[in-house]
């Protein structure tokens, strides 16, 4: 299984903020597993510290704004952007002001630093949410729209619409985050001219230059006001008649607002708080509609805190019946492990197929059939012994038993017809024949039975 990452080193960058235009440094920092990412004002009294999920985003114009009682940190999502496609779990943010430098207007700075310092794997297990069906949110007024796919990686497409005689319709593709540094991390934010008073009267993009944004001028102006804003941005006269994009640095690709908006929707996402498995399919995305969805995804990661396993019985099982009687002394009618379909170095998944000709249903109960709470325990710790066995030399010379059994928790019934799928993980080495494991059965994507067990592996005599 893949393991947590954080960065090996910590690295700062300075620049001007978007938004405020004062020069700011930020600093990212190595942090231990199941950290998550989390950003601290250093400049304010008590140095106080912001999870970085969803649900504490308080605003989203013209960037994504984190916010805790009075405290702010804007501009955050280029850098969230980053890291996620880094594969960094980890992370402890410093910033001496209320948002990040702007930089260049794009993740590439970001990206360039995590590549020098380097990354670190960590000893916890990367903790994926997976998807299994489609999740959709939509914003009718505005037409935004945001779903996601079952996938086997994360992927994000993205299509821009805007009423515009210079950018219309462009769409933007990453379907490896391996490719994030050469193909989207480069790609600078944009502003339309028009957009650009409005911005200003509301306090916004007082440190915005042609430095870091691509400004599009799309919508012809009469002279004078354009002269007036050329004043505002500190560039020389231009001839209003002309359109088209306004910037120092030639386009990086020729669809790079989409591309920019799909960096966007990587960083916002990355707000989540796992690393996700789907295909992202976005239309019109903005920062408002990126979170919206980002909140969706984390009450529906809370509504299936413990993920099923996924169970394809047209696959070959990793052990069939005859491979699990060659490690388990059980025989009929107490071998409840069918198969096992996954193994790794701490975990095992099986399955076992509930049928109505199970002898204990003969007694329990003749006319309501549920299968007993404690052979579902002992399933998982066959489970567990299968794991545990599969590793030592003669395995049919050593025996599991029970020592202790605690936080056991049965959540529905399981009756005949039932497919059981048993996740059981160690949750310590194995040290001087005990094993500490935890266990969940699960029918469909439901838990119905978890517990946490401790067991001996004895030398047959």
């Amino acid at each position: 299984m893949l393991k947590q990452k954080t960065l090996k080193g910590s690295f700062s960058l300075c620049g001007k903020g978007l938004h405020t235009g004062l020069n700011l440094t930020v600093t990212f920092n190595p942090a231990p597993d199941n950290y998550g990412y989390k950003i601290q004002r250093i400049d304010l009294e008590g140095q106080p510290i912001i999870d970085a999920v969803a649900e504490n985003v308080g605003n989203t114009t013209r960037g994504t704004v984190l916010c805790k009682g009075d405290i702010k940190v804007s501009t955050i999502e280029h850098a969230m952007a980053a890291l996620y496609a880094a594969g960094i779990d980890n992370c402890l943010i410093q910033v001496n002001g209320p948002e990040f430098p702007i930089l260049d207007g794009s993740a590439k700075f970001y990206v360039e630093n995590i590549q020098r310092v380097g990354i670190e794997e960590q000893t916890a297990v990367k903790d994926y949410y997976i998807i299994k069906s489609k999740i959709e949110y939509r914003d009718e007024e505005t037409g935004s729209s945001i779903m996601i796919l079952p996938d086997e990686n994360f992927s994000v497409n993205a299509l821009i619409s805007y009423d515009s005689q210079v950018l219309f319709n462009q769409f933007a593709t990453l379907d490896n985050m391996e490719n994030f540094a050469s193909e989207i991390a480069s790609s600078r934010t944009f502003v339309f001219v028009r957009e650009i008073e409005p911005l200003l009267n509301a306090g916004l993009v007082k440190g915005g230059d042609l430095d870091n944004a691509i400004v599009i001028y799309e919508r012809q102006m009469d002279q004078e006001r354009f002269d007036k804003l050329a004043d505002i941005m500190g560039v020389p006269h231009m001839d209003a008649t002309k359109l088209g994009y306004i910037n120092h640095i030639p386009l990086v690709h020729c669809n790079e607002p989409a591309r920019h908006k799909l960096l966007d929707i990587i960083g916002d996402l990355a707000l989540i708080g796992k690393p996700i498995k789907g295909r992202i399919i976005a239309t019109r995305p903005g920062h408002t509609v990126n979170n919206k969805f980002a909140r969706l995804i984390r009450k529906e990661i809370r509504l299936h805190e413990v993920q099923a396993p996924i169970y394809n019985p047209n696959e070959e099982p990793i052990m069939d019946v005859n491979r699990i009687r060659e490690l388990l002394p059980h025989r009929y009618p107490f071998q409840l492990v069918d198969k096992v379909i996954e193994i790794g170095a701490n975990y095992i998944v099986g399955v076992k197929n509930v049928t109505s000709n199970e002898p204990f249903f003969q007694g329990h109960f003749p006319q309501e059939p549920v299968m007993p709470g404690v052979l579902q325990v002992e399933a998982m710790a066959q489970c567990g012994g299968l794991l545990v066995l599969n590793s030592v030399e003669e395995p049919d010379r050593w025996s599991t038993y029970f020592m202790k059994i605690d936080g056991v928790k049965f959540r529905q019934k399981v009756v005949p017809g039932d497919t059981l799928i048993f996740r059981v993980e160690m949750t310590a080495p194995l040290r001087r024949g005990i094993s500490t494991m935890k266990g969940y059965v699960f029918v469909g994507e439901k838990v119905v039975c978890e517990a946490e067990f401790m067991a001996q592996i004895v030398k047959n005599k």
